[in-house]
């Protein structure tokens, strides 16, 4: 059930490095305060306490999503979703007829404005929405569409197309996840338990708020559903430092569940919103070449306040003008994180990557969901679009995680996207840059490496099926038989 703790895992068949020792034949793990404490063929050691037999399944390190927007991945399952819509006045007809929630409000997300045939505007919505405050957010969070009862409400002045983008959209999204604090903890609570059913025992939080005190408050309140690491933003960075959070220190009071992460700094735009920093411009406006939100002399600094401050750093770069800002940034500071997307790379900044030590956080999924607009929006860029084996051929550390709720949080989806590069019928797409399930599943465990060896914790996935030897479609419905977080179930089918 869960919430017991398993002393051994009886007949489990091994992904990682201690499957070298014994191959593919059953083991039994023995675990003790939290950790694998010992490995041995199914039978040869004389075990006692809590048994979970898995019956020659395959167990794999417990899963991580390293690029997570909590609340707001929390409250989508609230919303109205726009993913389906084809066109700005389907969506402006869908919004009039939902019925608005307990504050008021219309609330549509995941729409994908940059397919559709026709443009948004504030006199559509408004003539379909009324006087109800009606907000439709871009599935890449970085623009949101709004009628004017709704600029209104925000403080905003009318726009001909009714669109607030880059700060003024984030802005928007932290109003409207600001829900009382015990209604988004519930919701939080909720899909930690869904994460949990999905074999996930870790999360990196990127919630544009002041995490420290959220996390304290849901740890107080009882969630235990996985890991976190949790970031702070540039606003919150004096605030951070000031009260000594240090890049791997645990959070106090959260038995050792809550860590302190990286400082988030967000360098550009996203390529759904055309604001993504890019080499070449635009192909729908030869004048747009996307936007760098932060100047590079300005990004130097930051990353080395935050060096000396004890903090990693994890820098959204989408477009390759970003993503080489970036690299100079690391390179002038010696810092050390993540860059966040890395959507589109210049081939002569791979090897920086690697040179450097810096590793690429990226979402597999967003290829799938991104080829058609790649296909209309960046086919005269020059650079690596949505790589993934380029990365690892550059010996370049690489995370898996989704953007949830830009994509769903489930790392069997993703792992699917990164070995077939295809979410449909359609042939994968950029063959050459897929990757093997094995290093799928390593780069979706902690930090990138996949450990179930002696020693390790004892934080591990239960799989209904061989990940290794599964298709497509049975990768991404991966049934997940148990999961454990520091040997406690969290899931149990």
């Amino acid at each position: 059930m869960p919430g017991e703790r398993v002393d051994v895992v009886r007949a489990a068949r091994l992904f990682g490095s201690a499957a070298v020792a014994f191959g593919d034949e059953p083991v039994d793990l023995i675990l003790a305060d939290g950790w694998i404490a010992d490995i041995a063929p199914t039978g040869a050691l004389r075990t006692a306490g809590r048994v979970l037999d898995v019956a020659g399944a395959r167990v794999v390190p417990g899963l991580w999503d390293h690029h997570v927007h909590t609340v707001q991945w929390a409250l989508h399952a609230e919303r109205t979703s726009l993913a389906a819509v084809g066109s700005a006045a389907e969506a402006a007809r869908l919004m009039s007829e939902v019925e608005p929630l307990g504050d008021g409000r219309r609330i549509g997300v995941g729409m994908r404005d940059a397919l559709w045939p026709d443009d948004p505007t504030l006199a559509l919505l408004d003539e379909l929405t009324g006087e109800v405050p009606t907000y439709l957010i871009n599935a890449d969070v970085h623009s949101v569409w709004m009628n004017s009862a709704a600029l209104r409400r925000e403080g905003f002045p009318p726009t001909p197309d009714g669109m607030l983008r880059e700060e003024d959209a984030f802005e928007i999204s932290r109003r409207l996840n600001a829900a009382d604090d015990a209604s988004a903890d519930a919701a939080v609570l909720r899909a930690g338990q869904r994460a949990a059913a999905r074999g996930v025992t870790g999360t990196v939080d990127f919630d544009m708020a002041w995490n420290a005190a959220a996390w304290r408050r849901r740890a107080d309140a009882g969630f235990a559903a996985h890991r976190v690491e949790f970031a702070c933003y540039a606003a919150d960075f004096e605030r951070a430092v000031a009260e000594g959070l240090r890049t791997g220190d645990e959070l106090a009071g959260t038995s050792g569940l809550v860590h302190v992460g990286p400082l988030k700094l967000i360098t550009d735009g996203s390529l759904g919103t055309r604001t993504a920093a890019c080499s070449h411009a635009y192909d729908d406006d030869p004048a747009n070449f996307g936007v760098l939100t932060i100047d590079p002399d300005e990004l130097r600094e930051l990353l080395t306040l935050a060096t000396a401050a004890g903090m990693e750093v994890a820098v959204h770069a989408i477009g390759d003008r970003a993503v080489a800002s970036a690299l100079d940034a690391f390179t002038y500071t010696q810092a050390r994180g993540t860059i966040e997307h890395a959507q589109l790379v210049r081939h002569a900044d791979l090897a920086r990557f690697a040179r450097l030590g810096v590793v690429t956080s990226v979402q597999p999924e967003h290829a799938v969901d991104d080829r058609d607009l790649v296909g209309s929006l960046w086919q005269h860029q020059q650079a690596l679009s949505h790589p993934l084996a380029s990365l690892l051929a550059a010996d370049i550390a690489v995370r898996f995680g989704s953007d949830a709720p830009v994509a769903p949080l489930d790392p069997w989806l993703t792992i699917a996207a990164a070995v077939h590069r295809t979410g449909d019928e359609r042939a994968p797409w950029q063959p050459e840059e897929r990757v093997g399930v094995e290093a799928a599943l390593q780069a979706s465990a902690r930090h990138g490496t996949a450990e179930t060896s002696i020693g390790a914790l004892a934080d591990l996935a239960v799989c209904g099926s061989d990940p290794l030897t599964a298709g497509r479609d049975e990768l991404r419905r991966m049934p997940v038989s148990a999961t454990l977080l520091g040997g406690r179930i969290t899931h149990r089918a």
